[in-house]
């Protein structure tokens, strides 16, 4: 009885949208949008040339470099070792496993981090990118891309918001 009753209200919904033809559905990705904007691009530019991001980077790769080593040596000398040397190596290997691992952990925070600074300055001048664009192609309902299962990219908003967003950075 339950399922019926989802039909029939799904049905009518259907059937209400095919009879107010007037309205025009679209999708956007905001995260893509606000992402792609020459605004975030360049804060995210200048984040990663940053000196902390940029020893972080270093950091992370130097410890994965020491890893590879370590596994190379063990690999051609393990039969060799002792049972304590095989033990001192091990351990050595797991420090420099938990100095990646931290330093990969920071560099994610990190970018956490200016995400949600992008996402904050961004959306205001987000907000009046989509409204002007949404109001300049007669939107009449707006979804987000990820809810929708199958959409038409000519009913995609996404680049034409970016350029919008584009439009309305530069000017400030």
């Amino acid at each position: 009885m339950r399922y019926i009753k989802i039909i029939t209200i799904l049905w009518l919904s259907v059937a209400s949208l095919f009879a107010y033809g007037e309205d025009k559905i679209a999708v956007i990705d905001m995260q893509q949008a606000m992402f792609a904007s020459q605004y975030a691009q360049d804060v995210a530019k200048d984040a990663s040339e940053s000196a902390d991001f940029v020893a972080l980077r270093a950091k992370a790769e130097s410890s994965a470099a020491d890893l590879q080593t370590m596994a190379k040596e063990a690999e051609t000398k393990r039969l060799t070792w002792s049972t304590e040397e095989a033990a001192e190596h091990q351990k050595k290997m797991s420090y420099a496993k938990a100095d990646y691992d931290l330093a990969v952990q920071k560099i994610q925070g990190e970018q956490q981090q200016l995400q949600q600074k992008i996402m904050q300055e961004l959306s205001p001048q987000f907000q009046e990118a989509l409204s002007e664009v949404a109001n300049s192609e007669g939107i009449t309902l707006l979804l987000r891309r990820e809810s929708v299962i199958i959409a038409n990219p000519k009913n995609d908003l996404t680049a034409k918001v970016v350029d919008k967003l584009n439009q309305i950075t530069q000017k400030e």
